[in-house]
């Protein structure tokens, strides 16, 4: 039994949030890889946030996010070297922006969300259209009645 549950491959699971500054706001970017995809949700915090306030807005928010459509991505095991580990943080902590990948995956969140308005605005159009249309045909019967 023992060896079976070795054999299976462990799902990984991943989460991690970048905050950087964005002109002219305080911008921070969820990343999330579940069994080899990636996830991203923006965020946009306005004034620069301090720690204990990006924790209490994760606390409370993470459930809400709107994630992005996932993105296949592969996952490398690193070394569990402690040097490396701290080097790694380190060039994390030194980057600016946000890996290509996030930026795809925020790009099909973009355009996911711009198909959507489309299609909200065209119903909107249509019912102003079909309003309008009923409202000249009632005045039209009340023209025929005559007073």
């Amino acid at each position: 039994m023992k060896t079976a549950m070795r054999n299976q491959k462990m799902k990984e699971n991943k989460g991690s949030l970048t905050v950087f500054f964005e002109e002219p706001f305080w911008v921070g970017v969820f990343e999330l890889i579940e069994d080899g995809k990636l996830s991203v949700c923006k965020v946009t915090f306005g004034a620069e946030p301090k720690d204990y306030a990006v924790l209490e807005y994760v606390l409370q928010h993470y459930y809400e996010l709107k994630f992005s459509p996932a993105v296949q991505v592969e996952s490398r095991h690193v070394a569990d070297n402690p040097k490396r580990r701290a080097r790694e943080a380190r060039k994390q902590t030194e980057q600016t922006g946000i890996g290509t990948k996030s930026q795809q995956a925020l790009q099909l969140l973009r355009e996911q969300n711009k198909i959507q308005r489309k299609e909200k605005r065209k119903e909107e159009r249509l019912a102003e259209a079909e309003r309008r249309f009923s409202l000249k045909q009632q005045k039209k019967k009340e023209k025929r009645r005559g007073h």
